[in-house]
């Protein structure tokens, strides 16, 4: 019973973590959180992704596309390309279920660092529009912005780190996992058609074409018809309602207004590393007029720390469930490797901003 109470603890410690956060800011304030339904609705989204890929996932068809992928040459500048124009598309979060699975089939040594760099790179490209992210989606609509304007001044973030991403992966070497049993792959082909339809009717609940309700369909699907889908991350899932009811605390504790735009690009940069760049936007924007610097200080805040964005999240949690090596390293890289992209970000921001 011990043993199973301190496996837990040391494989959910976010989640335990979030939780002493949010009692502790509750109790600080005397007032529990709100949830809103725009609250609830990314979960229920997510929940429905995690299901489709996982269904997906349990068709076997990751692990032929992965084969295929490693006789390739440059595979970690493909998958760089891939995630940043797939997470320019059909957002981050999207992006992200559906590549890291991918590489976690791989067979090679260095997915740990490929799961870091693709993570990275889906906070380059979904910054590039104005759906890409969450953040990006309010700012658009709250700021009443043209998408050519958006797109313009963001894109020396998106472009710049692109350039920094694939100079890396085209210097990273990839080594093939030596003695790996040769195993036939069997792809129930049924299953591919039924959850990728069911990947794509959620895709486009994110987008917002259909109601976001309608999501329900992926997991009512499995409900019915296999289980085995269901089997995902529901502790990842309980972690990010405790982070929106800390953030919402953390709202409460801090008001203020912002009068630079460099300060505001770099409070709402500092504030995610806490809140995450989502509840960041929420907060800031009643604050100030400066919209660009929002929009930069929020998708740069997203490198850094676990928590700056929902997307590192989902990257971390996606590897450590897989039980792919040691946890404290891979987590050790991830922050580090985070934190040196904000650092570059921040230096491409100043760079351009102070040019004549």
């Amino acid at each position: 019973m011990q043993n199973a109470l301190l496996y837990f603890l040391l494989k959910e410690w976010l989640l335990v973590a979030a939780m002493a956060a949010l009692l502790a800011t509750s109790a600080y304030l005397g007032r529990i959180p709100t949830y809103t339904a725009n609250d609830v609705t990314p979960i229920l989204l997510l929940l429905a992704l995690f299901i489709a890929v996982k269904g997906i996932e349990n068709s076997g068809i990751l692990g032929r596309l992965g084969s295929k992928l490693e006789n390739g040459k440059q595979l970690p500048a493909k998958l760089v390309i891939i995630t940043f124009l797939l997470s320019a598309i059909v957002t981050i979060d999207v992006s992200l279920v559906a590549i890291i699975p991918l590489i976690l089939g791989l067979n090679i040594k260095q997915r740990d660092h490929l799961v870091i760099l693709t993570a990275l790179t889906a906070h380059a490209g979904a910054a590039l529009t104005p759906f890409g992210t969450p953040q990006n989606l309010f700012i658009f609509s709250f700021y009443d912005v043209s998408a050519s304007q958006f797109i313009e001044t963001i894109a020396p973030f998106s472009f710049g780190m692109l350039a920094v991403f694939l100079l890396y992966a085209l210097f990273m070497k990839t080594a093939p996992i030596d003695k790996l049993p040769v195993v036939n792959m069997v792809v129930e082909t049924r299953s591919v058609i039924v959850y990728a339809v069911l990947l794509l009717w959620v895709t486009l609940c994110v987008l917002r074409i259909l109601p976001p309700s309608a999501a329900l369909l992926a997991v009512a699907y499995p409900l019915l018809r296999d289980r085995a889908a269901l089997k995902v991350d529901y502790a990842l899932l309980v972690t990010f309602l405790c982070f929106i009811g800390l953030a919402d605390n953390i709202t409460v504790i801090i008001a203020g207004g912002l009068q630079h735009s460099h300060h505001v690009f770099l409070f709402s940069a500092l504030l995610s590393q806490f809140i995450s760049n989502v509840p960041t936007t929420l907060l800031l924007s009643h604050f100030t007029g400066h919209w660009d610097a929002l929009l930069w200080g929020t998708n740069v805040g997203g490198f850094g720390s676990l928590i700056a964005a929902m997307a590192n999240l989902i990257a971390y949690k996606l590897y450590v469930s897989h039980g792919d090596g040691n946890t404290l390293s891979f987590t050790l890289k991830f922050m580090l490797a985070g934190y040196l992209a904000l650092l570059i970000s921040g230096g491409i921001y100043f760079g351009v901003r102070t040019m004549p």
